[in-house]
């Protein structure tokens, strides 16, 4: 069977396939990666056996992760956050000040072109 990268990393993580096993694709010597001679490739199911997924192994299915417990998942919360670079008080100001002008300008913008195309609009149907 014919294996691509994707679909021999995908078997190796579900252990279906060890790492020194190529997927059948040495020592058949005709490049097309079957192992068949291949003037009866055509005659088989279409080739549907080999382009499904990949099923992983029964053991594979069978074991569940560990759930992890409140109390470890603070002490990783914790963990991750001190890893965090967390802005300076005079960072936060000025980003802080930044979207407050930028936030004025914005609202300010918009109510003059609100105010614009009302006015034209009016001028068009002359409603004043």
């Amino acid at each position: 069977m014919a294996l691509n990268r994707e679909q021999k990393r995908q078997l190796k993580r579900a252990g279906d396939l060890d790492e020194t096993s190529d997927g059948g694709n040495a020592g058949n010597g005709n490049g097309n990666g079957n192992g068949s001679g291949g003037a009866d490739d055509a005659s088989d199911d279409g080739g549907s056996s080999r382009k499904g997924r990949a099923t992983p192994n029964a053991k594979a299915s069978d074991t569940k992760e560990k759930r992890t417990s409140p109390g470890q998942f603070v002490k990783e919360v914790r963990s991750e956050l001190r890893k965090v670079a967390w802005p300076t008080r005079k960072e936060t100001i000025n980003y802080s000040l930044i979207v407050a002008m930028t936030l004025v300008v914005m609202t300010t913008l918009i109510f003059g072109l609100d105010w614009v195309f009302s006015e034209v609009v009016l001028r068009i149907f002359d409603a004043k």
